[in-house]
């Protein structure tokens, strides 16, 4: 299968928050990510690099509470 992670840079390392991503939505402020399984996050950040090659998303930015709790959509 040709499904995404997304990872995001934290204290020079590569921090792996969701596999199996499938699409993203932009959401205001927000990237609402689905996974293969219905599984959907928000996360506050934006999106430096996608690389379709290795199936990764690169996000920066992360704001405070980063990754938001799972299937919720904020308003």
């Amino acid at each position: 299968m040709c499904l995404s992670k997304a990872y995001v840079k934290r204290n020079g390392d590569r921090e792996l928050l969701l596999e199996d991503v499938a699409s993203i939505e932009i959401e205001d402020n927000k990237l609402l990510f689905k996974t293969l399984f219905g599984e959907q996050r928000a996360v506050k950040a934006s999106i430096r690099q996608i690389d379709f090659v290795t199936h990764s998303i690169f996000l920066e930015n992360l704001g405070e509470g980063g990754l938001l709790p799972k299937d919720k959509r904020l308003s």
